[in-house]
């Protein structure tokens, strides 16, 4: 009887034991489990945290208002100098100012980005510092930029294929409208035709520009030299002696100035005098200005000059010949040659001008 009792007593320490085994067991899994979670949990708020401006500025709020509440205990104790607590003062505004205009730092990036985006420039691309809310905001504006500038890449190559396809069938067509008898309708069929062939060429042009500084094929040239090839003897000239040589593509000049001059030949007034192209030395460049004498333009048709297709006065224009494309072409050479094309009233008459250098 005794021997059974002891062999229960220890079958029931065993199961006791085994118990207290599985328990600490569980006890140990559910505290590493729990601290697991805490982890996990810490992470994901420490991320949200540093990805957040809105946090960060709240936590550098908070660390002003705690130690700026300090100081001013510590100086109505007497703890503290008012001198000190003062400057103590000072010194927390300062971190807490430079910590947010480091924060905000992206912020004149993105600034100066849309600025470059406003000027065309799509090729420009925003730097951001943090992956925050302004570092997600840089990066859909650098995605947009790319996304516009590959929509008007395949514009453009659209544009070329379809003038450069044009030509082909335009020429066709002025070969048969010569074969027509002499008369009105012949000469107003070969100058419609004319007329598509120079916006055509106008188009070909302004797409292969649109490249910008690339499309150029520069070298050393004399602008004084190229100037009295390309204009005829009712323009005046007045050109500074000892200009220097600059790198530029002479053909884009030549068309350049064959636009200007052709503007101000079709609108100078001869009785106020004749169509002035002057160059004179500018800095290390030289400025080249082409000046007519007639009405000038409204001023406040000065700002969209220069844009495709635009006249001041639309039934005139297309009157003299002109498409609207002369100024614009003219205006993507400036740029190509890393300059800007100056439009301006002279009082009287009008001058377009720009530095080469």
């Amino acid at each position: 009887m005794r021997a059974e009792r002891a062999l229960q007593h220890r079958a029931m320490k065993r199961r006791f034991k085994r118990r207290m085994e599985l328990n600490r067991k569980r006890s140990l899994m559910w505290r590493l489990r729990a601290r697991q979670r805490w982890h996990e949990r810490w992470h994901r708020h420490h991320a949200q945290f540093k990805h957040s401006v809105g946090a960060r500025l709240i936590a550098v709020f908070v660390s002003l208002a705690v130690l700026g509440g300090l100081i001013l205990y510590g100086a109505q104790e007497g703890q503290v100098g008012a001198w000190t607590a003062g400057a103590l003062l000072l010194l927390v505004i300062g971190l807490a100012f430079g910590a947010i205009r480091r924060m905000l730092r992206p912020l004149r990036a993105l600034a100066a980005g849309v600025e470059a985006f406003g000027r065309g420039e799509l090729d420009h691309r925003i730097r951001y510092f943090h992956r925050d809310e302004l570092g997600d905001l840089a990066h859909r504006f650098n995605q947009m930029a790319a996304d516009i500038q590959a929509m008007l890449d395949g514009k453009r190559a659209l544009l070329l294929a379809m003038s450069h396809e044009l030509r082909s069938p335009l020429t066709r067509a002025r070969l048969h409208a010569e074969l027509i008898e002499d008369g009105d309708s012949k000469q107003g069929l070969l100058k419609e035709l004319a007329e598509m062939r120079d916006l055509i060429q106008a188009l070909l042009e302004s797409e292969r520009l649109g490249g910008g500084h690339s499309a150029l094929q520069l070298r050393d040239c004399d602008l004084a030299a190229l100037v009295r090839d390309s204009v005829g003897e009712e323009v005046a000239l007045r050109i500074e002696p000892g200009l220097p040589l600059l790198r530029l593509d002479p053909m884009r000049i030549q068309l350049l100035l064959r636009n200007l001059v052709g503007n101000a030949l079709r609108h100078n007034d001869a009785a106020q005098g004749p169509v002035l192209v002057s160059l004179s030395r500018a800095g290390q460049g030289v400025r080249l200005a082409v000046r007519d004498h007639g009405p000038g333009v409204p001023p406040e048709a000065l700002s969209q000059l220069g844009e495709p297709f635009y006249r001041p006065d639309a039934a005139r224009s297309r009157n003299e010949g002109g498409v609207g494309l002369g100024l614009s072409l003219c205006k993507l050479v400036a740029v190509a040659h890393g300059s800007r094309l100056e439009l301006r009233n002279a009082d009287p008459g009008f001058e377009a001008a720009l530095t080469l250098g």
